[in-house]
């Protein structure tokens, strides 16, 4: 008997030692969930900000609209062709596209304006003449002359039949510019005194582009 003993004491300490280990794991896992569970409840997930999202959605637009608004204003537009008169290279209902940034009226373009006598309805017109140029427009022979040079104009629809109401010759003074439209028996423009010169200030932008219809598609300068 104290020979079994003396075998299986080692083995009962060994036992013993494994059961106190066990335990303590058992108490350290113990202490670790409560520790989890402690954290969490100290660290609940915040809760939707229903308001603060609102309100960036609100800034968002506004940026959207204040950034439109700008391009709008400074860079380009877009217009739709409402009536005749600078048929045929307009017809009523083209969309165009109409540069601003910058932009110096020069003989030849076409340009978007508010006319003086009515500047809540913009007009489309060709320029004729700027500042410093003399134009005459004769009805009798059917011609215009910009300077002693009749122009060679191949975009009308037809000779013109009436030099309108005003003044001739007349010398466009700086800051303003002589306009017509290229239907020229259908077109209000420069040649009525109640339109008249236009200024400068008044110039919208210079149409650029038919964006539709997508058939003429294309730059408004050959």
């Amino acid at each position: 008997m104290d020979e079994y003993n003396k075998n299986n004491e080692p083995q009962a300490e060994e036992n013993a030692q494994q059961n106190l280990e066990n335990f303590a794991n058992e108490e350290n896992l113990e202490n670790s969930a409560e520790t989890v569970g402690m954290t969490e409840q100290l660290n609940p997930a915040p809760a939707f900000n229903w308001k603060k999202e609102a309100l960036d959605w609100v800034v968002s637009i506004a940026v959207a609209i204040v950034i439109a608004l700008v391009i709008k204003t400074y860079v380009f537009t877009l217009v739709r062709v409402d009536g005749p008169s600078m048929n045929p290279t307009l017809t009523n209902g083209d969309v165009l596209y109409a540069n601003r940034f910058m932009y110096k009226p020069a003989v030849g373009d076409i340009i978007i304006f508010r006319p003086p006598n009515n500047p809540e309805k913009p007009y489309i017109k060709r320029v004729i003449a700027v500042g410093g140029q003399t134009v005459e427009v004769n009805g009798a022979d059917h011609t215009v002359t910009v300077d002693g040079v009749v122009l060679d104009e191949d975009y009308i629809a037809e000779p013109l039949e009436s030099s309108g109401t005003m003044e001739y010759p007349c010398t466009v003074p700086e800051g303003y510019i002589f306009v017509m439209g290229d239907n020229r028996n259908n077109s209000r423009d420069s040649r009525d005194a109640t339109v008249g010169l236009i200024p400068l200030g008044n110039v919208i932008g210079k149409a650029e582009f038919r964006l539709l219809p997508f058939s003429d598609f294309g730059s408004l300068y050959k």
